[in-house]
């Protein structure tokens, strides 16, 4: 889908623009959210010639690729800063009872089982979870092959599975076969 002209690129642009401010949002210290959508969004303007037809996971590569070059500045341990806060209802655990705490305890077991995963399993599980792309489309925004993304994700939900205790505790979203 190569760009020509100024009114595609914005097109692009307004189409894009919301999911990768989330998708950086996600992951990069809140003071360097806007430089990183910038430099992606600038990167993607420089090779508007180049976009493919679906541009929306090569956004989210380039913005990954960002925040890495971003992160190189900054402790080595904040390479994935993901809210926690929202962990909750993209896991799918919105309370159905009436009392709106009454499912705080496995709230907050997933936020210390989440933070006790190394960044790269967070990343491999919230581009499935969060962003919502297929295997295929994740793995062209880790830049690696379906399979090896495929294994990577099988392994990252055995791992958060333990943290929480038991396979059972994973919610349905991440058990799920992509």
């Amino acid at each position: 889908m190569p760009i020509e002209t100024e009114a595609q690129f914005t097109d692009v642009y307004r189409a894009h623009y919301e999911d990768v401010l989330r998708f950086v949002r996600r992951r990069a210290h809140p003071m360097n959210v806007d430089d990183i959508v910038g430099e992606t969004f600038l990167t993607a303007w420089r090779r508007r010639g180049e976009l493919p037809d679906d541009p929306r996971p090569w956004l989210f590569g380039t913005a990954r690729k960002a925040m890495l070059n971003s992160q190189r500045g900054m402790r080595r341990q904040s390479a994935l800063a993901v809210r926690v806060q929202r962990a909750g209802e993209a896991f799918g655990a919105r309370p159905q009872a009436v009392d709106p705490t009454a499912h705080a305890d496995d709230r907050m077991d997933l936020a210390a089982a989440w933070q006790s995963l190394a960044a790269a399993d967070q990343e491999v599980l919230a581009l499935l979870v969060w962003e919502h792309l297929s295997a295929k489309d994740a793995a062209r925004v880790l830049g690696c092959s379906r399979a090896a993304y495929a294994m990577r994700l099988t392994r990252a939900r055995r791992r958060l599975a333990a943290r929480l205790g038991s396979a059972t505790a994973v919610s349905p979203v991440l058990a799920a076969n992509h």
